[in-house]
């Protein structure tokens, strides 16, 4: 087997998709230089005029190209914006979390995880592994339920009223016997947990594991992500639990100031 660490250049196989890079360029051509129509893209990125049509036409349809019909011209569409705005999001929260989850991790000897809502999902962002034998532990980039777990729920919590609407009206599944899937009864639980600015999960997403999560938020006030900790059940006995909850509050503080402050 090629070991591309020590492979020379000239050697190594190419894995480039010609049509994904000559899309890049198009956005960046169009970064640099906005409302150029197809002959004057064409000429600036030395490219006949029907391939940078087809290109065009589909970073259109995909919302990343917009078109001025009257001029003919073309100019970043929407979608560049989004994604400029969730880097900026979740760059920062990775560059300002790591050292407060390390500390928090350390401080519980329980995971920790950072999570954000995608759409109607909960995303791990970051983890770390907890210091007790018997580890339950989330992998990074993990998709879950926003109807079950301590991060997921308080999200939703948090979340615009047409997420909730969408998924209180939609089918949640159950993954343990305790997982909440009564519209009514999950509505309740979520006016709890804005009341009390934290949410402790038993058992509903995954059996013996609890979950305590606080929200972390941005300069503007809102609920950018969570900040749980997660084990075993067995280990949440009372004294612990309320150290848990003061101790994730306070780190999720900890990271909604640093972002505050930029």
């Amino acid at each position: 087997m090629t070991n591309d660490a020590v492979t020379p250049p000239a050697q190594r196989k190419s894995y480039k998709i010609e049509a994904v890079g000559r899309a890049l360029n198009v956005l960046e051509a169009l970064a640099e230089k906005p409302g150029l129509g197809v002959t004057a893209l064409a000429n600036e990125m030395g490219l006949t005029k029907s391939i940078v049509f087809r290109l065009l036409q589909t970073l259109e349809e995909a919302g990343y190209v917009h078109r001025d019909a009257e001029r003919a011209t073309f100019s970043l569409g929407y979608r560049v914006a989004l994604l400029g705005e969730r880097v900026g999001r979740d760059g920062a929260l990775l560059h300002v979390a790591p050292q407060v989850m390390d500390e928090l991790r350390d401080e519980t000897g329980e995971n920790v995880n950072l999570v954000i809502r995608e759409g109607n999902y909960a995303l791990a962002l970051a983890t770390r592994e907890g210091l007790h034998a018997i580890r339950m532990f989330a992998q990074t980039g993990r998709k879950g339920p926003l109807h079950a777990g301590g991060g997921s729920m308080l999200l939703l919590a948090y979340a615009e009223p047409s997420i909730l609407d969408r998924v209180l009206t939609s089918e949640m599944p159950s993954y343990t016997n305790h997982t909440i899937t009564d519209p009514e009864q999950l509505s309740k639980i979520l006016h709890r947990i804005r009341a009390n600015g934290y949410n402790v999960a038993l058992n509903d997403l995954d059996d013996g594991a609890f979950s305590i999560a606080a929200p972390i938020f941005n300069a503007s006030g809102e609920v950018v992500a969570a900040l749980s900790i997660a084990g075993a059940a067995v280990r949440l006995d009372e004294q612990r639990r309320e150290v848990y909850i003061e101790a994730v509050k306070a780190a999720a503080d900890k990271i909604s100031a640093k972002l505050t402050l930029g």
